[in-house]
């Protein structure tokens, strides 16, 4: 079950960074060169904040 919870996460990590890059470029006025830096740079910070959230959720108290 952790492997749908993780895979349902990522996809909502996913359309959460598209969109943060989508206002990011709106409110600049013009699209990045290398758009794909930028994804990256705003999805792993989300990935490894919410992933290291999601274990510290599920591991079991007291341990």
């Amino acid at each position: 079950m952790d492997l749908v919870y993780f895979t349902v996460v990522a996809v909502g990590i996913y359309f959460v960074a598209d969109w943060l890059l989508d206002r990011i470029e709106r409110r600049r006025g013009a699209r990045f060169e290398n758009r794909q830096i930028v994804f990256f740079a705003i999805i792993l910070p989300l990935a490894l904040a919410t992933f290291w959230l999601m274990r510290m959720l599920s591991a079991p108290a007291g341990g």
